[in-house]
Parts: structure tokens; sequence; C-alpha cells
């Protein structure tokens, strides 16, 4: 269940991000009570790095980084402390709104905010805001057309009243096309050290039996790598790309802050004795691709490599995001307190519209 979990955040948080690619992204999460887990909890991400954390236990906004906690003050952090006492409010004030709008009258259910924005070294950006209630999509912005996209009925509502007020919807569009983009680069050079760096991968190929057929399973197991973007492909005669009869792991956590992968691919006796197999690997610490060739010579495994770079890449996992995930895991796709409360943080990074309730 809890590599369950870690996944499912991963997958949330990192499915935008790339080599050469830097995000600011913000995570709101309100859950109903009697879960055992805060009830709020807020958290701020540049690229893989959580930079701030807050919860509905603590009730105090903390820096995540020792880069964020050096480059600002005791000031800031007090600031957005008490902002986020206020979303706090907002956040669960707005999820009994939504259980009576989805005529639910108990249960454990969730309200969710997510939003940021991407810049490519080429200057590209893109930004997104959305709602979440109960692990769906409630309500998106559309950047393009400057208008709310309501998934669902229970959310027409909302995006008519929200879509009226229109100095509040251009705000939106420049909030994620400059505001948001000038605290990332803000961001990036406190953290350059840390967020810029580039860590090549090991790596190894392992291979066993199949159970219960006479197939070979090969694993390419790349480790080690920083940042998280890589390309891991199957080969056949060093020119086909395979698809089939290979399984994909996610890319998870290592103790040491770099990433893991594995891809396992399916041979049989008949095609290991007509071609050739390699596992290539695209990194941004590399010049050029790489390719590894299996060898089917080479001594077997009993169990097609340790695990144990797994396991602890999923324990690390737990424990750096057990913050995190009450909010994010429920929400399965990436894409108010009183009425004039302010639901974000000012004079940082995050947004400062005014969002009404729902």
């Amino acid at each position: 269940m809890l590599r369950a979990v870690v996944l499912a955040f991963l997958c949330c948080v990192h499915a935008a991000s790339g080599a050469g690619t830097h995000s600011l992204r913000y995570f709101y999460t309100a859950v109903t009570a009697g879960t055992g887990l805060p009830e709020f909890v807020i958290v701020g991400m540049v690229d893989d790095e959580q930079i701030d954390y807050y919860d509905s236990v603590s009730k105090k906004a903390v820096a995540r980084q020792d880069w964020m906690a050096k480059s600002e003050g005791p000031e800031y952090w007090e600031r957005n402390t008490q902002i986020s006492i206020g979303a706090e409010q907002w956040f669960k004030a707005n999820i009994g709104t939504l259980m009576q709008r989805f005529n639910q009258t108990g249960g454990v259910h969730t309200f969710q905010y997510m939003y940021g924005c991407e810049l490519d070294d080429d200057g590209t950006k893109r930004g997104f805001r959305q709602y979440g209630f109960d692990g769906k999509d409630f309500i998106i912005f559309d950047k393009n057309t400057v208008t709310w996209t309501a998934p669902v009925m229970q959310a027409v509502p909302t995006k008519h009243k929200w879509d009226a007020d229109r100095a509040y919807m251009s705000y939106l569009k420049n909030y994620l096309e400059q505001i948001c983009i000038e605290w990332l680069q803000k961001y990036v050079q406190y953290g350059k050290e840390t967020l810029e760096r580039r860590v090549p991968p090991a790596v190894t190929l392992r291979h066993k039996k199949a159970r219960g057929s006479a197939d070979t399973e090969v694993v390419c197991h790349v480790t080690g790598f920083y940042p998280r973007a890589v390309e891991v492909t199957w080969v056949r005669d060093g020119q086909v790309q395979l698809e089939d009869r290979v399984q994909s792991g996610e890319v998870l956590p290592n103790q040491d802050g770099t990433y893991q992968l594995r891809k396992i691919l399916t041979v049989s006796p008949e095609e290991q004795g007509r071609h050739s197999y390699s596992c290539q690997v695209d990194h941004v610490s590399f010049t050029e691709r790489q390719n590894y060739i299996w060898d089917p010579n080479m001594r077997s495994s009993s169990d097609g490599g340790s695990p144990i770079g797994l396991i602890i890449g999923v324990i690390v996992g737990v424990l750096a995001l057990v913050g995190v995930i009450v909010g994010v895991v429920a929400w399965k796709k990436k894409q108010g307190a009183p009425k004039n409360y302010n639901p974000a943080r000012t004079n940082d990074g995050s947004d400062t519209s005014s969002d009404t309730a729902p």
C-alpha cells in the first residue's frame, strides 16, 4: 500500500518534468476529519525538490530545503504561516460545500488545489491551475481561452461565477505567464547547486528464467541519476525499439536524492538465438545516448537483481513525502474560509488570486 501511495504521488508531481525544464508547483489539500491525517496540507515544489510545507497540525510554514531557509528570513515564513492558516479555514469550509453539491453526507472526502508553471531552456512557458474533489477533476483553468472548464456538472455554477469576474481571470493568466515564472527563476537561483546538478546513472543488466516458461527475463537497472528525467529503451539488433514484452517500472527515489528505474525485457529461446538485445539509456548527464548490450552467456541471477535498492527507494519516498501524499495520491490526473479570504501566499511564488467560494 505504501508503495502504491508513493508511486501515485510521484506520477502526479513529476509527470511533466523533463530535461531542460524547471517547474514551480503548489499543492493544497483538505481532507475530512477522522482519518488520522492532517486535515489540511500545503506543499510547494521546485522541480523534484519540496521547498516548503504547512499542515493543520503544526500550523507553521517551514522550509524543506536549506537553500530556501538561508535565502528567506523569519518574516517570510511567519507571513506565509498566517496566510496558510487562512487558506486552511477556506478549504475546510468549502469541502463541506462540495459535499453538499455532490450529495455526500459523510465518509472521507478530499478537496484539492494544484497550480504552477514550467519553463524550458528554450523559453517555452506552461502553466496550470485546477481543483479536484474526491480524486477527480472539479474545475480547470484554461489559460488560452481565459475561462474555467467544468468537467462535472457540479462545477458549472462555480465556472459561471468565476468566469464573470474578468479582472480576476486576467490576473490568473498573468500569474501563470509572468509572476509564477519570475518566482520560479528566483527559486532556481536559490537552489542552483542542487537543482542544476547532473549525476550520470549506473547501468547494470541481469537476467533470470521466467517463471512457468522457457523465456528469459532481462532486467536493465538504471540508478543513481539526477535530474529525474531519463529515457530507457530496449532495442533489438541495434535498431528496433521494443515495446511488446517490456515491463517498465516507476522512477523511484534513492536514499541520496538520486533516482532509479528498471525495465524488464522478456525474450523467448527462439528470439534469443536469432537477435541481439541492448538497453539504451539517454540522460542529460550524457553527451550521447549510451548502449548496453545484453550477453546471454553472463551469469544469471536467481531473482533478476537485488531488490534492496528498490525497497530503500520506496522507504525514502514514504518518509520524504508523508506530509504530501494525503492530498495528491487521491488526485489521479495531473492534469473558499471567509469569502474575502485570499487562499494563497503573497510575496512569494504562490498565487495571490482571491477565489470566492465554489
